[in-house]
């Protein structure tokens, strides 16, 4: 499952820059290069995956209005063979923040997610250890 689709891309950047961006034959077709696209959007879902592992279960079953928004952000970035413009390269830094608070849990997502790990006991533990300091071994001193 994939988080954006090429007519996704379309709607949110234009045909135009698409074609800019994948029509890398040596003769330009002036059409959207459908492989170049599969393997970014292949790209970002990796990249996605990789920060939803450790937090949801994997394949999601739907996806969530944000991660498209986020996958569509990384994947024209993923587009570009040279540096982009500052507001695709802005968009690209802020969801690579976003996947990363949500990997954290600070950002939660609409779906079912796995249970964290937890240490073993769930709450405070006191050890009450004998105290080496008494009025009995410091003399005079208290």
């Amino acid at each position: 499952m994939t988080y954006a689709s090429q007519q996704q891309l379309i709607e949110r950047f234009g045909e135009r820059l698409l074609i800019q961006l994948t029509d890398r034959a040596t003769v330009p077709t002036g059409v959207i290069d459908p492989a170049v696209v599969t393997r970014a959007l292949t790209d970002t879902d990796a990249v996605i995956d990789g920060y939803l592992a450790g937090r949801y279960a994997l394949p999601l079953e739907t996806t969530p209005p944000l991660l498209a928004d986020l996958a569509q952000a990384i994947a024209i970035y993923k587009l570009h063979p040279y540096a982009p413009d500052a507001k695709i390269d802005q968009d690209y830094k802020d969801a690579m923040a976003t996947l990363a608070r949500i990997s954290t849990g600070t950002v939660k997502l609409p779906i079912a997610g796995i249970e964290p790990v937890s240490g073993g006991s769930a709450g405070v533990e006191a050890i009450d250890r004998e105290r080496p300091l008494t009025p009995e071994n410091l003399g005079g001193f208290i």
